[in-house]
C-alpha cells in the first residue's frame, strides 16, 4: 500500500510513493548503521554545528514548509509557521546544552577515580505520527543526534512529504552521511525492523493500542522503548480562577491544531460556583473560532487531517448524545468537501460516555460541573491516561499543591495549557505510555549509561 498525501481540505491527492519492500528497507538499515558508526565519532561542538545548520536551514526556507504542514495535514497556516520555528529553536537548544547535559558525572568512591559516562546506543528507530508531522519528529531527533544517535523514520502514512522534507533538512548539516533517513514501512514490517540487529533501540508517538505491540516487541528483543501514547486530560477550573485568563487558555488548550493533539484538553472540570459563567463564555470563545480554509490566515480550525479520523469524532459524540449529552455548539458534520468538524461542547456528561472515557481527537469540548476541588482532582485522575492535566486557579500555592502531588500526569500545569518545551522533560503514566522525550531526562534516554570505575 503507497504512502499517499492528500489535501484535507480539498480531498484531492497531492502524491503517491510506493512502500519499501524489505530488500531496500534492509539496505536502508546498513547505510543507517554505517553512519552511526562514523557519527559517534564526532564531538559536541561538530553535532552542535550540525543541528544549528538544519535550525538555520528551517528558518530560511520557513514559509514552504509551513504550507507543506497545512497542505498535507490541514494545520492553520499561523500555526504551522510556529511549528517550524519551534522545531528551529528546538535544534538550538540541544546544540548548545547536549555537551553540558551528557558530561561524565564524577562519583567519590574508594576508587583512585570513578564516574558515569553517557554514551550513544546507535541507530533509533522513530515510529512517528501526522499530527506534528515536523515537530514530533524534531522533538525526538534533536537529542538523539546531539547524543551521538542515528535516526531512522517511519513517518504516517498520510504525511510522507513533510518526511522527505524533514530528510531534506537534515542533509544540509553537512556531512556525507545521512542523520536521518525515512523508512516507508507497512505496518506489517515494524515487527521485523524493531527486531533488526541494526536497531538499538524505539520511539513512538500513537495509539496506546499501538504502543503496546511495539513495547512488547520491543521488549521480547531488549532494545530500549520510550512511548508517548494518548491522552484524555483534564482542566480544572477552581471558583477563585481568574475566567480572563483561564478560558482563552482552556479554548487554545482544546482548538489548537483543530484539537488533534495528544496533549490538547480534552476535559473540563468546573467548579459549580463558576461553572454557568465558564459555560457562557467558553461556548461564546468557541462559536467565535474561523472554521475555513488552513491557508486562510484568519482561520482558527482546519480540517482533520483524514475523513476516517472525523468519522470516529463524530462516532463518539453522535453515541455520547445518544447517552444523554447536551450539545450547545457544533456536534454536526457541515456539508461540502474538506474533513472538516466544528467546534463541539457538550455538556450533562456521564463518565462512562465516549467523549469523556476515550481520546477524542478533535475539537469537542465536554465540560463537566463539580462541588469541591477533592471531587475535582477524584474526576481527573479517574481515567486510564495519564498524559497532561491543568489547574486554573488564583491559588497558587493551592495550584502548585494540586499539579506536583495530586494530579496523575506526566505534566501538570497551573494557568497555563500544557505544551511541550525542549527544556523540560515530556512523557507520560499510566496509558499514556512511558519514558521522556526533551531536556535533560529525555536526552539520557537513548544512551548507554555507564560506569567506569579505575582502582
Amino acid at each position: 500500500m503507497p504512502f499517499i498525501a492528500r489535501n484535507p481540505y480539498t480531498e484531492e491527492v497531492i502524491a503517491e510513493y510506493p512502500s519499501h519492500d524489505w530488500d531496500s528497507i534492509e539496505a536502508r538499515l546498513a547505510v543507517a548503521r554505517l553512519a552511526f558508526l562514523r557519527w559517534r565519532e564526532t564531538t559536541f561542538a561538530e553535532r552542535a554545528r550540525a543541528l544549528q545548520a538544519v535550525a538555520e536551514h528551517l528558518r530560511a526556507n520557513h514559509e514552504a514548509y509551513a504550507r507543506l504542514i497545512t497542505q498535507e495535514m490541514g494545520k492553520p497556516i499561523k500555526q504551522a509557521r510556529a511549528e517550524v520555528e519551534k522545531c528551529a529553536r528546538g535544534l538550538d537548544y540541544f546544540a548548545e546544552h547536549a555537551e553540558s547535559m551528557l558530561s561524565p558525572i564524577e562519583v567519590e568512591t574508594e576508587a583512585r577515580k570513578s564516574y558515569v559516562a553517557f554514551q550513544p546506543l546507535g541507530v533509533l528507530l522513530a515510529i512517528m505520527p501526522w499530527n506534528f508531522p515536523f515537530w514530533q519528529v524534531v522533538r525526538f531527533a534533536a537529542p538523539a543526534l546531539a547524543a551521538g544517535n542515528v535516526v531512522v523514520l517511519k513517518p504516517a502514512p498520510n504525511t510522507p512529504m513533510c518526511a522527505l522534507a524533514l530528510q531534506e533538512a537534515f542533509e544540509t548539516a553537512g556531512f556525507d552521511f545521512p542523520l536521518l533517513h525515512t523508512l516507508f514501512a507497512e505496518v506489517e514490517m515494524i515487527p521485523e525492523i524493531i527486531r533488526h540487529p541494526a536497531i538499538a533501540g524505539v520511539t513512538f508517538t500513537g495509539s496506546t493500542r499501538a504502543g503496546r505491540e511495539v513495547a512488547k516487541i520491543a521488549g521480547e528483543s531488549l532494545k530500549k522503548c520510550v512511548l508517548e501514547l494518548g491522552g484524555s486530560d483534564p482542566a480544572i477550573i477552581l471558583p477563585d480562577a481568574n475566567l480572563d485568563i483561564a478560558i482563552p487558555q482552556c479554548v487554545q488548550g482544546r482548538y489548537q491544531n483543530s484539537g488533534q493533539s495528544c496533549i490538547a484538553i480534552k476535559r473540563f472540570i468546573v467548579d459549580t460556583l463558576v461553572y454557568e459563567e465558564f459555560l457562557e463564555r467558553f461556548i461564546e470563545q468557541s462559536r467565535s473560532l474561523r472554521m475555513g480554509d488552513p491557508m486562510d490566515e484568519e482561520v482558527d480550525i482546519g480540517p482533520l487531517a483524514r475523513a476516517d479520523l472525523r468519522d470516529n469524532l463524530h462516532r463518539q459524540v453522535a453515541e455520547s448524545i445518544q447517552m444523554g449529552a447536551v450539545v450547545h455548539l457544533g456536534g454536526k458534520i457541515p456539508e461540502g468537501k474538506g474533513y472538516f468538524y466544528p467546534p463541539t461542547v457538550l455538556t450533562n456528561i456521564a463518565p462512562n460516555m465516549p467523549v469523556w472515557q476515550e481520546e477524542t481527537f478533535g475539537p469537542v469540548a465536554p465540560i463537566f460541573p463539580v462541588n469541591s476541588r477533592y471531587e475535582a482532582v477524584q474526576v481527573a485522575n479517574a481515567t486510564c491516561y495519564g498524559l497532561g492535566a491543568e489547574v486554573f486557579t488564583e491559588n497558587l500555592r493551592l495550584g502548585e499543591e494540586l499539579a506536583h502531588a495530586r494530579l496523575e500526569a506526566g505534566n501538570c500545569f497551573v494557568n497555563h495549557f500544557v505544551f511541550s518545551d525542549p527544556r523540560l522533560p515530556f512523557g507520560g503514566v499510566k496509558n499514556s505510555g512511558f519514558g521522556r522525550e526533551l531536556g535533560i531526562f529525555g536526552i539520557r534516554e537513548f544512551v548507554n549509561i555507564k560506569t567506569v570505575y579505575i582502582a
